[in-house]
């Protein structure tokens, strides 16, 4: 059966669990001949629309590590849905290579390729949610501590992409989550629903408007830059209205000893974060760039029916 990685909900809990375990193993040993041959022969597109270091460097080097082969194509080198309907691209891709990659701008434009596509269509990031970033946060999570279910989350800053997929990631996973914005920049209403309905009850789900009341309880602090790629125009407005959402030494007074901090990456220091906070020992976040490249290597096994 095909399968998509898209939001953040595609894969149960048990399945999730299944992917961060392959993940942990191929971790071990990134480089054992034994894995080499996983996706031999196969050849995945890399659409990218926007720029990327993280995302490509850890997917390319993933499928070559996995046996595999890409090809990179820019915004500039097929031009989606201008030169050609977005469908109609799906629909050549799919009779050339074995899977595609999508980084892109209206995440409309990455569903249009799944509905159309007969091959695997992984979110390497739309403007609405992020999922290989929830994963990477999740086995880094894990890693440090040991369980997931029951962990209290704390994501300080704007409801984004990576808010979107780590809070239905978090219902999935039975994670508590907290989430603190100003209220013009809660995540969308419309995804907070769909998590409750996930959840179940399994996680609680709340949103704030005063960072100190999400950190209170948490095992992990979280936060992504204040300004996305596309909302350049907006910037000085988000750094007037998150002024007071800043991960710093001051906002931890009020977390747990022990808590930890992360960020997706790439950081705009002495804003969302300071330096002091992201290069601490409490900090994370360099760990789980790393795991990008291990889960994602999990997520090409998962969706090629494949196991470590």
């Amino acid at each position: 059966m095909l399968q998509h990685l898209t939001t953040g909900e595609n894969f149960s809990a048990a399945e999730t669990h299944k992917i961060l375990k392959a993940a942990l193993t191929l971790k071990k040993d990134p480089h054992a001949k034994k894995y080499s041959g996983y996706l031999k022969d196969k050849t995945f597109a890399l659409i990218f629309e926007k720029p990327s270091l993280r995302t490509r460097v850890t997917f390319e080097t993933g499928i070559i590590q996995l046996g595999g082969h890409t090809i990179y194509l820019q915004s500039e080198d097929i031009k989606l849905g201008e030169r050609e309907t977005i469908e109609d691209v799906a629909k050549n891709l799919s009779r050339w290579v074995d899977g595609l990659i999508v980084r892109t701008y209206a995440h409309e434009r990455l569903e249009a390729l799944a509905r159309n596509a007969t091959i695997p269509v992984i979110n390497a990031l739309t403007d609405t949610y992020h999922p290989c970033q929830a994963l990477a946060c999740a086995l880094t999570l894990l890693e440090h501590k040991k369980k997931l279910k029951g962990l209290r989350f704390a994501f300080i800053g704007d409801g984004n992409n990576v808010c979107h997929s780590i809070l239905l990631l978090c219902a999935v996973l039975g994670i508590h989550i907290a989430i603190a914005t100003p209220p013009q920049y809660q995540p969308r209403r419309e995804i907070i629903q769909k998590a409750k309905q996930i959840s179940f009850g399994k996680s609680e789900i709340n949103i704030f408007q005063n960072p100190i009341q999400a950190v209170k309880k948490a095992d992990i602090i979280y936060t992504d830059v204040w300004t996305s790629m596309g909302q350049e125009r907006e910037h000085y407005k988000r750094i007037r209205a998150f002024r007071n959402f800043q991960i710093n030494k001051r906002l931890l007074q009020y977390a747990p000893d022990g808590v930890l901090i992360s960020h997706c990456l790439p950081a705009h220091r002495g804003e969302e974060i300071t330096s002091e906070i992201l290069d601490g020992p409490s900090s994370i976040a360099l760990a789980e760039a790393e795991n990008r490249l291990h889960t994602q290597k999990a997520v090409l096994l998962k969706l090629f029916h494949q196991r470590p």
